[in-house]
Formats: structure tokens, C-alpha cells, sequence
């Protein structure tokens, strides 16, 4: 790589990083270069292990990552023809998730690290999906309104640069994403439960059956999905319904919440220049549709990452990394201490330590 002086000629030198993810139930690694370029990537699903129980397993999460890690990694770096030699810095996941899961992906590359004598990054996951729009969409810049939407997590973020974050809204019990999950369980729809439940929803009628909306029309700026996910199940029960009309007003209560939450927090946090949607509810068509005309209504840019960024992958843990150096004033050639060998995984993580407490449940905030 080139010196950091340049010539007006002078290829700009880009740090290249490793990325590892292994918060949740995909095992994922990644080679990202800091002009935008994913040099190589491989995600491996365990899908098949966990459907017989209907969600992720813990345990067995751990395990397949443990399994699975090494020779990915070694996939990935042979398909790019890269060796540890070449890398800038390696991230991984260092938290929020199951610990198991994240201490498997951190460990490999403190392991990496050490032996390379390369810089760690431990990532936040909800910061790899905060800022991976930015990998897709060279010209989103800071400061934008985010809603992260995950199986785990619910917020509203005002993203104000790298590693600046202020939480606008949060969860007071369950995320969305796992509200769909639990409504595909209620209706044996199978897993991955999200794009089964969306799936079925376009056969439905969203107005067919009375599900309410939580918080909608509330001053308080959280989500709340628990309610919700009751009322789908007395539906099912009562065999009023079919499935398809169930999922359909399922789908529509869910985006009228998404949509009365973030207008209460452009009321009390705006103006934005843009909105940006990320994390694995952010491939829903329905939801994006929503969120796109949301926007255009309140005058500002949306943008969303591509499909495949949008589930756990290890493209924006690397980006995210990426970033990071590059807020730090990464040189080529340059020493950079990165983060201790001796940083801890976690299975909580707020991206906006000084948040208020919220009632309820509170631990996804």
C-alpha cells in the first residue's frame, strides 16, 4: 500500500480487515477493503439445526460456529488470495448476542490477531448494522435517522458518525423480528419465521382481522411488541381467521407501529436529511415500501442496505472496522493498537451507553 502522502496521481492506500460474525445462528466472514470493496465473503446457515425446535438454540449455535469457523475463514482468504500478512486489522463481533456464539468469533480472532501481530477491532453487532448502509451507499453521510430492526432488537437511532450514537426509541419487551418469528411458530409456518409470515401475507387481507397497535398514538417513544404477539395467537385460536389474513394484519399492525413511532421521533428529534432502514426486518418488502414512502413524505432520502446486508453477516462487521480506522486516521504503514487482546464478549451492548433506563424488560435496549 501506498505511503499516506499522495501525489494528485497517487492511488489512495484503504485498509483491508477480516470481518467475523457470530452473534446469532449464522457463522459469517468477510474480506472488505475500505473503498467499498468486498473482496470475498461466505455466511453458512444452521437453518436445518434449529427448525426442529423452532428457534435458536443456544448451545448448538455455539457449537456449529465452532465447527464451522476455521476452514470459512480459510475459504475466504484463499478465494481472495489474501494471507494474514495483507490484512490491516481484524473485527469480529464482540457483542450484543449469545455469548456462547460471540466468544467462539471473538476468540478466533484474538487468535488471528495474536499470531499475525495485527490489530483487533472489537465490533458492536448493532453497530456493523448501523453503519452497513453506509458500505452500499457511498453517499450516505452523517448524520441519519436509523431503524434497526432485528430479531433481537427494536430501536431508533439518531447515527451521528462513527461511534456516535443517541437512542431515540427502544423496546420495552420483544423486537419485531421476533414477533414475526413467534406468530410463524403460532401458525406452524416453519423457520426462519419472518419470510414465511411475509410470504403468506401477501395471499391475506390486512384489514381482516382487528389486531391492535401498541403504543400507537403514545408519547412515549418505545416500541411494544408483546401485545401484539398475544393477540395473533387468540386469533389462530379462535379459527375465525385463516392464516393468510392473520399474517397480512399481522405484517400491517407492525408497519403502523413502525411508522407512528418514527414520526413521533421526527417530532422530537428532527429534522433528518435521511432515513435509513437496517437488520434482518429490513428485507421485508413491506415493511421497506412503508418506510419509502414515509420518508418521501417527510422530505428525506431513504436508503436501505442490499438483502444480503441485511441479515447477520460478516460484510459489515469488516466495514464497520473499516470505518472505524478510518474515523481514527488510519495511515498505511502506520502502528495502530486497536482493542486489547483481553476485551471481553458481551451479551448485552448498548450502542448509546448514556440512554435512560426504560420500563419493562429493557434488556435488548
Amino acid at each position: 500500500m501506498g505511503s499516506s502522502t499522495h501525489t494528485s496521481d497517487a492511488p489512495v492506500a484503504h485498509p483491508l480487515v477480516l470481518g467475523i460474525e457470530s452473534s446469532c445462528d449464522e457463522t459469517a466472514v468477510a474480506l472488505v477493503r475500505g473503498d467499498r470493496t468486498v473482496l470475498a465473503q461466505a455466511i453458512a446457515s444452521q437453518e436445518a439445526e434449529h427448525a426442529p425446535y423452532g428457534g435458536v438454540v443456544p448451545e448448538i449455535a455455539a457449537r456449529a460456529h465452532a465447527e464451522r469457523l476455521a476452514p470459512m475463514i480459510a475459504k475466504v482468504m484463499s478465494e481472495a488470495g489474501v494471507s494474514l500478512d495483507d490484512l490491516d486489522a481484524i473485527a469480529a463481533t464482540a457483542g450484543p448476542g449469545l455469548i456462547g456464539g460471540v466468544m467462539v468469533g471473538l476468540v478466533s480472532a484474538k487468535a488471528l490477531a495474536m499470531a499475525a501481530d495485527k490489530p483487533l477491532l472489537a465490533v458492536n453487532h448493532l453497530e456493523g448494522h448501523a453503519l452497513s448502509p453506509r458500505l452500499a451507499d457511498a453517499a450516505l453521510t452523517f448524520p441519519y435517522l436509523l431503524l434497526l430492526v432485528s430479531g433481537g432488537h427494536c430501536q431508533i437511532l439518531a447515527v451521528e458518525g462513527v461511534g456516535r450514537y443517541r437512542r431515540l426509541a427502544t423496546t420495552i419487551d420483544d423486537a419485531l423480528g421476533e414477533a414475526f418469528d413467534k406468530t410463524a411458530k403460532i401458525l406452524h409456518l416453519g423457520f426462519p419465521g419472518g419470510p414465511a409470515v411475509e410470504r403468506l401475507a401477501l395471499e391475506g387481507d390486512p384489514k381482516a382481522v382487528p389486531l391492535p397497535r401498541p403504543l400507537k398514538g403514545s408519547k412515549e417513544p418505545h416500541f411494544s411488541f408483546a401485545g401484539l404477539k398475544s393477540a395473533v395467537l387468540r386469533a389462530s385460536e379462535s379459527c375465525a381467521h385463516t392464516d393468510a389474513d392473520i399474517c397480512a394484519s399481522f405484517q400491517q399492525a407492525a408497519v403502523d407501529c413502525l411508522i407512528d413511532r418514527l414520526a413521533l421521533a421526527l417530532d422530537t428529534a428532527g429534522p433528518f436529511p435521511a432515513l435509513v432502514v437496517a437488520g434482518g426486518v429490513a428485507a421485508n418488502k413491506t415493511v421497506r415500501a412503508a418506510l419509502e414512502t414515509f420518508a418521501a413524505k417527510h422530505a428525506m432520502r431513504f436508503t436501505a442496505p442490499p438483502l444480503a446486508l441485511c441479515t447477520d453477516n460478516a460484510a459489515m462487521i469488516a466495514w464497520a472496522g473499516c470505518e472505524r480506522l478510518a474515523a481514527e486516521g488510519w495511515r498505511a504503514g502506520a502502528d495502530f493498537a486497536g482493542d486489547p487482546l483481553d476485551f471481553m464478549a458481551r451479551p448485552r451492548w448498548p450502542l448509546d451507553p448514556a440512554a435512560e433506563a426504560v420500563r419493562g424488560a429493557g434488556v435488548k435496549a
